[in-house]
């Protein structure tokens, strides 16, 4: 019989009193899509990183093609053919997306060689990329592009691919998925982690559950089981289910653009382009579009990162902002949970508690002094109404898993009571019963007369949430469409800019 493509027993691997990984056995076929599922800090990251080398477990053994192997580094790693996609990227910001790409490749290959594959990249998959842009210009999403444009170059025998399609429209994660089973088909072995269940249902034919660092669940298809199904086993109970109940919008705009033009500050940005959007009291406007079309950019304008916005262009509660601090902002009630969770939304050597104190003052007294017990006491509550697994209110930011971190950011704006709320990404890398408490959340600051404004590149979320949508594409913002008259097939193609009376459509 051929032996397992990879073959994992004992693995345990622990950081301080935390056990991540806890005598952890996986076995991979060759030729086989694989789901890993898991709630966030389950400890999937942790596993994979033990596979490609970039953590050593502290027990266990590794078996590569039948053969014991020690994988000391993703060096290593890459020399068996083990290829991996982060969910926490590996790139250095100060080099350009070329010369990431390249730090993951064979030393024949050279950067003209990469130019011409990112090319192919591009027209084969969908996943476009400048090859000269410096990294620190790209979004959260076009990096992760630059991840997955990586990791298909390498040939992989084993490709681990760690919530690899939040970036790409429905077209482009159909054609991923054609290339996923071509790859199996000749052989290649492929460890699928994702928190979207229609993917993994629709892509694997096994699957292996984790929960608290062990395996609860093995050979397990996900053919058999209903999304339900699957959340029960990954969390222990079925996600919270969301009930959208007709809504009261109040007549005049809480938040309001009047054809916002901003060139880009950076040079590898995008420029906003006449942008015009409204969004009232008791709404949830959605914005749809793929990473890196203005997204970032038009965030930034509106929270007051990005003070070039000037008159009229933007107003609250009809009194214009543009020019104010996000401080002011937050004092006239909006509140933001930016894309980039480490560095906007959090300071990652920061507690969290110190964290909270960033857009929260209700554990300030007078003249500024923190009240310790008061901070201690809010934050508290805050990971337990949340269900952020941390280690306490002192805990790093920067020592959570991305999902946890998440959980924290969104939950400490969603209890400041905002009457105008702006997430951009708000579920991004979060297990099902967190995104659907988030998502729930938001449905009900919007029940209580909330205006909110969600960024995503998850279309499941906006049908789910919005009550009309916009799709961003090139700078430019398409035409309101009610949530009732759209569809995936429809919004996939005003991805790509042509929506009816766009350039695009008429090109």
């Amino acid at each position: 019989m051929t032996p397992p493509r990879l073959a994992l027993s004992g693995i345990t691997k622990a950081y301080g009193s935390v056990v991540a990984s806890n005598d952890v056995s996986l076995t991979i076929l060759p030729g086989e899509i694989h789901g890993l599922l898991g709630e966030n800090g389950a400890g999937k990251s942790t596993l994979m990183k033990v596979i490609y080398g970039s953590v050593r477990p502290d027990k266990g053994e590794v078996r590569w093609n039948g053969q014991r192997v020690r994988i000391d580094s993703p060096r290593a790693a890459r020399a068996l053919g083990v290829s991996m996609v982060f969910q926490h990227f590996s790139l250095f910001e100060s080099l350009t997306v070329a010369e990431n790409v390249l730090l993951g490749l064979p030393t024949s290959m050279t950067l003209a060689k990469v130019n011409q594959r990112l090319a192919q990249l591009a027209s084969e998959y969908g996943i476009e990329l400048d090859p000269q842009r410096p990294l620190h210009s790209l979004s959260v999403g076009e990096r992760q592009r630059v991840e997955i444009a990586r990791a298909l170059m390498t040939d992989p025998k084993l490709l681990i691919l760690d919530e690899p399609t939040s970036v790409l429209t429905p077209q482009a994660v159909q054609r991923l998925f054609v290339t996923l089973r071509q790859l199996a088909s000749e052989g290649t072995s492929i460890v699928y982690i994702s928190h979207k269940l229609d993917e993994v249902r629709a892509l694997c034919s096994r699957c292996t559950v984790l929960r608290g660092g062990r395996v609860t669940g093995t050979d397990i298809d996900p053919r058999q089981h209903d999304n339900a199904g699957l959340a029960r086993l990954m969390v222990g109970e079925e996600p919270q289910k969301l009930e959208r109940k007709p809504n009261q919008v109040a007549h005049a705009p809480a938040l309001e653009v009047r054809r916002l033009s901003l060139p880009c500050a950076d040079p590898y940005g995008t420029t906003l382009q006449e942008i015009a959007l409204s969004v009232h009291p008791g709404e949830i406007v959605g914005i749809a579009g793929v990473s890196g079309n203005g997204q970032q950019e038009l965030v930034a304008a509106l929270s007051g990162e990005d003070a070039r916005t000037h008159g009229d262009t933007v107003l609250l509660f009809g009194k214009p902002i543009g020019g104010m601090s996000p401080h002011v902002r937050r004092s006239q009630g909006m509140r933001v949970v930016p894309e980039e969770r480490l560095g906007r939304g959090a300071v990652p050597p920061l507690a969290l508690a110190k964290n909270t104190l960033l857009t929260r003052s209700e554990s300030l007294g007078r003249f500024g002094l923190i009240r310790n017990k008061d901070l201690i006491e809010d934050t508290s509550g805050l990971l337990r109404r949340f269900r952020v697994k941390a280690d306490g209110p002192g805990a790093a930011a920067r020592s959570l898993s991305g999902g946890n971190l998440q959980k924290f950011i969104v939950g400490r704006e969603l209890e400041a009571k905002p009457t105008v709320m702006i997430a951009s990404q708000p579920t991004w890398g979060v297990d099902v019963g967190a995104a659907a408490q988030i998502r729930a959340g938001l449905l009900a600051l919007r029940d209580a007369g909330c205006a909110v404004l969600v960024i995503s590149e998850e279309l499941e979320e906006l049908f789910e949430l919005s009550d009309r949508l916009f799709v961003i594409a090139g700078g430019k913002l398409s035409p309101s469409l009610p949530i009732e008259q759209a569809t995936v097939a429809q919004v996939g193609v005003w991805m790509s800019g042509a929506w009816p009376g766009s350039e695009a459509a008429h090109g």
